[in-house]
């Protein structure tokens, strides 16, 4: 949980009239008075919760949370004040006071299906996802048309292992016109149900609208490719996914050069690792799993999680939010702070990690970070938490770069929707993961999906071994394990191992391309 700002450091314009002096400043007022000082606050308010939106837009949440603290005091029955301040908590990492705050608002309006499905939202996203359930069916109890909340269903059904029941949800959705495309796009993500004819006529029929926009046509394709995919109509599939991540390509902002820049300079900054003031064991508790996105990480981290001795915590956020306060901090991109950075600074950085995460260590002494985008990061988690463990999960680079390409991501992955950008972003990730092979060769772990699948007991043995646990046959059967999983893969790692998961094959020359632009490139 993050720390938030302590009354008297809030901004002069969030330090107003107390709950209490306004109370009794009505009382005194005539009625009249108490209409233009309530006229007065409500403007107060507006602009607090403007200047909040802004801020948040900026990513400074420590000061978005503070205005809305002080609107919220300002009105402490506004229910709906009461719902942005608990997402604003959340977007801090506040996330037990985002809980507690959400649930406030239940209590000021009981009958409000938005303000439940708020709370199912946080409640999932913390890890509660039996209470996300609960208060996710309390919200359609209000309203059976509920979508949003139909969809939010949806995806905790599935984070249980439910994977019938997600699709249920997620096929009626796709009965809502203006939801529909997002739907259809939650209903291919369900890897382990295969798509009809049916399924396929009616996408062709929705993307046959014209008055489809830009981003409904982007879950729309990608669906319909996955549609084909189970039909076993390949060539048509690849035509219909080309289009749609083009689509998709056209709409964020990536610069395939610049990322390979920061991958060097990153490099380049932890060619010495660098000293910290920590003792070598500090943060043994944390177990980052890193790699590329579709690599075989959430199924590592289901085995682990299996374990007796280890939390899965899935996909946190806490490492990057903890340099990126250091680099606001410093007024200073990383990693070009990374040399003036002292021992000491590298303690408190850790510090600060673990405080945040303090809550996946309740019931286990260990847990998994499985944080996107971690793997260029392990240099300063390890400055950090000289301690932690690093598994590396590494698969085929046509299977990897395939299934990502083949993937709509909620966010980021920006350089997913071009094979030859994602040629290049294999190419950065292998060879920094080589590096931090050989200037951390104690602490990270190459896990190979192929040879996981070629020998389970024999790979599970090595990798339990190599963070100083004993081999627990649970780790076998990971998909008995009851934990939430919050991944795309969710529905997979229910299922015992597959060896026949390898696709590329089935593009044939259609990926002809992308192996070639995978080959080693001059300066590599």
């Amino acid at each position: 949980m993050s720390p938030m700002p302590p009354p008297d450091s809030r901004p002069s314009a969030a330090r107003a009239l107390a709950a209490d002096d306004l109370h009794l400043l009505r009382r005194a007022c005539s009625g009249s008075a108490t209409a233009v000082l309530d006229a007065f606050l409500q403007r107060h308010v507006d602009v607090l919760r403007q200047l909040a939106r802004e801020m948040q837009r900026r990513g400074e949440h420590a000061g978005a949370v503070a205005c809305l603290r002080e609107a919220a005091t300002l009105q402490p029955g506004d229910a709906g004040l009461q719902v942005e301040l608990g997402n604003g908590l959340r977007a801090a990492g506040a996330m037990d006071e985002a809980v507690a705050t959400l649930r406030q608002a239940t209590q000021l309006a009981p009958s409000a299906k938005g303000v439940w499905y708020a709370l199912g939202k946080v409640l999932k996203a913390h890890g509660a996802v039996d209470d996300a359930k609960v208060a996710l069916e309390r919200a359609l109890a209000l309203d059976a048309h509920f979508t949003q909340a139909r969809g939010a269903l949806g995806d905790v059904l599935l984070s249980l292992g439910d994977s019938e029941g997600a699709a249920a949800c997620f096929r009626l959705c796709a009965r809502d016109r203006p939801h529909a495309p997002r739907a259809w796009s939650r209903i291919a993500n369900l890897k382990t149900l295969k798509m009809t004819a049916a399924d396929v006529a009616a996408l062709r029929a929705l993307l046959a609208d014209p008055s489809l926009g830009d981003d409904e046509r982007i879950f729309a394709g990608y669906a319909l490719a996955k549609a084909l995919e189970d039909q076993d109509d390949y060539p048509t599939a690849f035509a219909v996914l080309q289009d749609a991540s083009a689509r998709k390509r056209r709409q964020v902002d990536w610069d395939a050069a610049r990322f390979t820049a920061w991958i060097c300079a990153i490099d380049a900054a932890f060619a010495r690792p660098p000293a910290t003031a920590s003792e070598p064991t500090f943060g043994h508790e944390v177990i980052f799993v890193v790699g590329l996105p579709r690599s075989g990480s959430t199924l590592t981290e289901q085995i682990l999680a299996s374990h007796p001795q280890i939390e899965g915590a899935s996909e946190l956020s806490d490492l990057h939010a903890v340099l990126n306060e250091e680099s606001t901090r410093r007024d200073r991109e990383f990693p070009h702070w990374v040399a003036q950075a002292t021992p000491a600074d590298w303690r408190r950085l850790g510090e600060n990690y673990l405080h945040r995460t303090a809550r996946w260590r309740t019931q286990h002494p260990r847990f998994t970070d499985k944080g996107l985008d971690n793997w260029p990061l392990v240099g300063a988690a390890a400055a950090m938490l000289p301690g932690a463990r690093f598994v590396n999960c590494r698969r085929d680079a046509v299977e990897t770069c395939l299934s990502c390409y083949r993937q709509l991501f909620h966010f980021g992955n920006h350089g997913s929707y071009d094979l030859g950008e994602l040629a290049a972003s294999w190419r950065d990730y292998d060879r920094l993961s080589r590096a931090w092979s050989m200037r951390y060769p104690h602490a990270y772990f190459d896990a190979v999906h192929e040879d996981l699948l070629a020998d389970p007991q024999a790979q599970v043995q090595r990798l339990l071994a190599f963070l100083g646990l004993p081999f627990d046959p649970a780790c076998l059967d990971f998909h008995r394990s009851a934990r939430a999983v919050n991944t795309f893969s969710a529905g997979q790692v229910r299922q015992p191992l597959r060896r026949d998961t390898a696709r590329a094959h089935r593009y044939g020359a259609l990926l002809d391309p992308l192996r070639a632009a995978l080959q080693v490139q001059p300066g590599d």
